[in-house]
C-alpha cells in the first residue's frame, strides 16, 4: 500500500459528498437545512462524548497516575488555547477561508439559496454576497475542525504513513463522505474546500508516521483523542448555535497532550 492512499481517497469522498450536498441543499427550504445543522451538531456531541471518554483509558491512568488524566486534558487545553490565541489561529483560519471563497468566486453558487426581498432590503445591497461569505467560511471551519480532529484522523494517518495500511482512513472516508454531503446542504461549498485541511493535516501525519517508524503509544493516544473530544464538543457547541467557541485556538492541545502524558510518565 501506498503511503498517502488513504488521504486520496478520503479527499475524493469529501469532494463527491460536498457536490451532492450543494445539489441537495438547493432542494432543501431554510428550516430544513437548519434542522440538518442542528441533527450534525447532536451527533458530533455524541462523538465527542465518546471520545472524550478516552480520559478514563487504564493505559493512560497507567502512564500518568489514576489522579492525574483529567489534570493532563485541562493543562492540554489551557496551554493549547493560550499558544493558539496568541498565534491567532482562529482568525487565520476564517482568513483562509474568505480567501478561498474571493479565490473561487463570490457568486451564488447551485446551494446558496435566494435570500427574500426583506432580508435584502434590511441587509443593504451587500447582504446577500455577505451572507454566502459568512456561510463559505464557516463551512470551511466546521467541516476543516470535524473531519480533521477526530481519533481516526490521527491514529489512521500515522499507520498509513508506518505501512500497516490504511483501513481506518478508508473508514473514516465513508463517514465524512456522509457527513460532507449533510455539511454542505446547510453550508455550501465551503465544506469542499476543507479538503485544502485534510490534506495538510493527514498528510502532515503520514509523513510523521514516515519518520517515527513505530505506532503512538497507547497513552498518548488517548490523551490526544479525549482532548480532541473535547475540542469537537466546541465544534458540536458552534453547530447548535449556542455559543461561538474558537476551537481552532485550541488545537495546539492536540500536541500539547502527549508532551504532558511524556513528561509526567517520565517523573513518576
Amino acid at each position: 500500500m501506498i503511503p498517502g492512499a488513504g488521504t486520496l481517497v478520503n479527499v475524493a469522498t469529501v469532494l463527491l459528498g460536498s457536490g451532492l450536498g450543494v445539489l441537495l441543499g438547493n432542494r432543501l427550504p431554510t428550516r430544513t437545512r437548519e434542522l440538518v445543522t442542528d441533527a450534525l451538531g447532536l451527533v458530533t456531541l455524541l462523538i465527542a462524548a465518546t471520545s472524550a471518554m478516552e480520559v478514563l483509558s487504564p493505559d493512560l491512568s497507567d502512564a500518568v497516575g489514576s489522579s492525574a488524566p483529567m489534570l493532563v486534558v485541562l493543562g492540554a487545553m489551557l496551554v493549547g488555547g493560550i499558544v493558539g490565541s496568541t498565534l491567532r489561529l482562529e482568525q487565520r483560519v476564517e482568513q483562509l477561508g474568505a480567501w478561498l471563497q474571493r479565490r473561487l468566486g463570490g457568486g451564488p453558487g447551485p446551494g446558496d439559496a435566494a435570500p427574500d426581498a426583506a432580508a435584502t432590503d434590511a441587509a443593504g445591497p451587500g447582504g446577500a454576497a455577505g451572507e454566502r461569505r459568512r456561510r463559505f467560511v464557516e463551512g470551511f471551519v466546521v467541516a476543516s475542525l470535524v473531519f480533521c480532529t477526530g481519533p481516526l484522523t490521527i491514529l489512521g494517518s500515522l499507520n498509513d504513513g508506518l505501512g500497516n495500511g490504511a483501513d481506518q482512513l478508508y473508514l473514516k472516508s465513508t463517514l465524512d463522505f456522509f457527513a460532507a454531503i449533510a455539511f454542505a446542504a446547510s453550508f455550501g461549498w465551503g465544506v469542499a474546500a476543507s479538503v485544502l485541511t485534510v490534506v495538510t493535516v493527514q498528510g502532515g501525519l503520514t509523513l510523521v508516521g514516515l519518520a517515527l517508524g513505530d505506532v503512538l503509544p497507547d497513552a498518548q493516544l488517548a490523551a490526544i483523542t479525549a482532548t480532541g473530544g473535547l475540542l469537537l464538543v466546541g465544534v458540536a457547541l458552534r453547530l447548535l448555535r449556542i455559543r461561538e467557541v474558537a476551537v481552532a485556538d485550541l488545537l495546539p492541545a492536540l500536541l500539547v497532550a502527549p508532551l504532558l502524558v511524556t513528561a509526567l510518565a517520565a517523573y513518576r
